[in-house]
């Protein structure tokens, strides 16, 4: 009897192509996965390094000189690669100039920061406690102030200084009655700002272009107008529609509510939820418009007002989480997001995003048109595995420059947005030495 012919075993899948499979599905099959309790293993979670290059073909016979060009080119190109690695726009660039700012960079706070005996004390004056929760939407306002008091960057003597602290506070003002309303505002601002000038030289070298205000109420405003010079603005309601921000002269300030650290964030994998949202309507069309198309969509956390669940909660599970224009463009949504470890989705145009000259938001956020509304769903699920991972690792890596310290630590909130002044000061006044 002639022997059986040799059967081959069948190959197994290599675990790569199985990777390269899954990295290529939408979420929306992610998810239906996820629901089946299909877990990927951690030795098949994609690598965050960045892949080496493919070896060239080997030249033809050219001359040395074009084969020095060539790999002058090679290496050019290279270089630019990693540099633009991750969620920043030219790390190596951004480094080397936020070097440069903290050893160059010196501000001086007028006086008025530090006298008690003011009739405005209350709205030059630091905050004592500017982590209650009452002050929320301000908190960046006042946190800056006391983070600038305890920084390196501050000095004692005008001349020493390339950058000029106007102190008082747009959300005291706003409760001051004595200068509540916003005409009343500016003209408050205006005469503090023409004592200035009668006061101190700084002002008059430069017109007011070498100072600056911080502010994160919409009233902040009014304090533009009353300045009435070419101060800068450093605020939270930073719109391209609104005149009284300049892009790319004023400063897009990070809108922060105090928070404890969240050390143990819930890992990409482990997120069962497509979206969250839970917010107010009132005086936001985009809002209402967001809540009819998906508030009763069981497949998404959209809700008005406050969710039946913890507002935190919806952070924490939640792969996406929206950011969507209320009465201003800005509200603390994005770096609640970031904190909680969940994409933020954008929708809010006009924003001049914080830092945004450093920091590519395309690689850690999706950002999005009011009129793509009715799109939201399929937008969200076509996402596919490896983009969604590779957003949430980028946010990882994002997530120091939301948080504000005392005393400042490096890349915070606070040397982030001093980086933001010395990048406007050098563009407007020159290289300093």
């Amino acid at each position: 009897m002639s022997p059986l012919p040799h059967r081959r075993k069948p190959c197994p899948l290599p675990s790569h192509t199985l990777l390269l499979f899954l990295l290529s599905l939408p979420l929306s099959s992610i998810f239906l996965l996820i629901s089946s309790s299909f877990i990927l293993p951690a030795e098949h979670q994609p690598s965050t390094e960045t892949a080496t290059s493919l070896p060239s073909k080997p030249p033809s016979e050219t001359s040395p000189e074009k084969q020095e060009a060539e790999e002058q080119g090679r290496t050019q190109r290279g270089r630019r690669r990693r540099r633009n690695v991750g969620p920043y726009r030219d790390w190596e660039l951004f480094r080397e100039t936020h070097e440069e700012m903290k050893a160059k960079l010196k501000i001086f706070a007028y006086p008025d920061i530090s006298n008690a005996s003011s009739p405005f004390a209350g709205v030059f004056l630091p905050l004592p406690d500017p982590s209650n929760r009452k002050l929320g939407n301000y908190y960046s306002e006042h946190i800056f102030k006391i983070a600038l008091l305890r920084s390196p960057l501050l000095v004692s003597g005008q001349e020493k200084a390339r950058f000029f602290y106007i102190p008082f506070s747009a959300n005291a003002l706003r409760n001051d009655p004595r200068v509540k309303s916003e005409a009343k505002m500016a003209e408050f601002v205006g005469d503090y700002a023409e004592k200035l000038r009668g006061k101190f030289l700084a002002w008059n070298e430069s017109d007011g272009a070498d100072h600056f205000f911080v502010g994160c109420h919409s009233v902040a405003r009014a304090a533009v107008k009353g300045l009435r010079a070419k101060a800068l603005f450093v605020g939270c309601s930073a719109s391209y529609f609104q005149r009284s921000f300049v892009a790319h002269r004023d400063v897009s300030l990070p809108q922060v509510w105090p928070r404890p650290p969240e050390t143990n964030l819930t890992p990409a994998l482990s997120r069962t939820r497509l979206v969250f949202f839970a917010g107010r309507v009132q005086n936001s069309q985009v809002r209402r418009e967001l809540i009819g198309q998906w508030g009763n969509d069981s497949a998404m956390d959209i809700f008005s007002g406050s969710s039946p669940f913890p507002y935190e909660e919806g952070f924490r599970r939640s792969r996406f989480c929206l950011h969507v224009k209320g009465y201003e463009v800005n509200t603390a949504r994005i770096s609640d997001a970031i904190h909680f470890g969940c994409v933020p989705v954008i929708l809010s145009n006009y924003y001049d995003l914080p830092f945004a000259n450093v920091l590519d938001w395309s690689k850690f956020s999706i950002v999005l048109n009011h009129r793509d509304i009715p799109m939201l769903k399929k937008a969200l699920l076509s996402v596919t595995l490896r983009d969604y991972l590779s957003l949430y690792n980028n946010l990882l890596r994002v997530r120091k420059h939301f948080v504000w310290h005392v005393p400042p630590k490096e890349y915070d909130s606070f040397y982030m947005t001093a980086h933001q002044l010395w990048m406007r000061r050098t563009s407007r006044l020159g290289h300093l030495h």
